[in-house]
């Protein structure tokens, strides 16, 4: 599959969110969409984000902007990491990795000296047209909400 750059449209989908209420991308035509892909619920990193998210999910919405977690996690796992976390975002379950590799973010990784198949933290912002208006790529958590937020405000 080839990479996805800014101005391609995003790929479409329809999986379950932690409700087991089936999410798809063209529900959500006519606004912009976080969509955000991170390895594993409750996990440090994963965390920090997530509650980033909803700390400032009121702002993004005020900007015509809902945001979408994506992992590997189950639909069960997402309910407890909200629960844990105090989220107010909607997490969307992909066990089988089908939006991960429609959106090529289910890649090679290194982590102290070994090789293995996993998810690669990605955002990727989506305009009210379904375009892909901006990539970050191997986001580190410190930061980013804000920044994709002021991205989010200059659309």
């Amino acid at each position: 599959m080839k990479k996805l750059k800014q101005g391609d449209p995003a790929p479409d989908f329809c999986l379950k969110d932690q409700d087991e209420k089936t999410i798809c991308l063209k529900d959500y035509t006519g606004r912009n969409i976080v969509l955000y892909f991170y390895p594993k619920d409750n996990t440090p990193g994963c965390s920090l984000e997530a509650m980033t998210f909803t700390r400032y999910k009121d702002e993004f919405e005020t900007y015509n902007t809902t945001i979408l977690g994506v992992s590997k996690d189950s639909c069960d796992a997402h309910r407890k990491f909200i629960e844990n976390k105090g989220l107010n975002i909607t997490l969307i379950s992909d066990i089988e990795k089908e939006i991960h590799e429609k959106y090529g973010v289910w890649r090679l990784k290194k982590f102290m000296g070994k090789e293995f198949m996993g998810t690669i933290r990605t955002t990727f912002l989506i305009d009210a047209n379904g375009l892909i208006q901006k990539i970050w790529e191997n986001v580190k958590v410190k930061g980013h909400v804000e920044e994709v937020l002021e991205t989010v405000k200059g659309l």
